[in-house]
């Protein structure tokens, strides 16, 4: 399991596996330096689209 931190409104993830192999082929067809800021914005996107959803 990831370690997950929320530390003055930045999101810290630590040792976080994520076992998709089609996300894995898209995310290969960009340069290796590229991939932090994709994933970043791939996941607030994500998050985003859970705003309201913690009382459900």
């Amino acid at each position: 399991m990831a370690d997950v931190q929320i530390d003055d409104g930045i999101i810290k993830i630590l040792n976080l596996d994520i076992q998709d192999p089609k996300a894995a082929a898209v995310l290969a067809e960009y340069p290796q330096v590229r991939w932090a800021e994709i994933t970043r914005r791939a996941l607030k996107i994500g998050l985003g689209y859970l705003k309201g959803g913690a009382k459900d």
